[in-house]
């Protein structure tokens, strides 16, 4: 009885060993799962951001873009003075020599 009663001392041990080695992978396992699940989230916080300056930068360049096409064509209103002095600067006067025709 003995031997046997040596046997099953050994097996228990066995087996909690092994039950321990097991439960050791599983929670090594889920902390690497933790792990990359926090990386995960920090490259999509990381992306967010990235994607959100980029649309900032796109959406001003449109602007500036839209408000030198309005310089441009001179439609920027925001830009110029409220009373219109052009005809002040430069009458159009057929008789004044400094904005000739162009009618033949």
């Amino acid at each position: 009885m003995d031997s046997r009663g040596n046997d099953i001392t050994y097996n228990a041990g066995e087996l909690a060993g092994q039950a321990q080695a097991k439960k050791d992978d599983v929670m090594n396992q889920c902390q690497e799962g933790l792990n990359h699940s926090t990386q995960d989230s920090s490259y999509t916080a990381q992306a967010s951001s990235f994607l959100h300056q980029t649309g900032e930068q796109v959406k001003n360049m449109a602007q500036g873009a839209a408000e030198a096409v309005k310089n441009t064509l001179g439609m920027n209103t925001e830009n110029t003075p409220t009373t219109n002095t052009s005809s002040l600067n430069h009458p159009i006067n057929p008789s004044n020599p400094s904005n000739p025709s162009t009618r033949i």
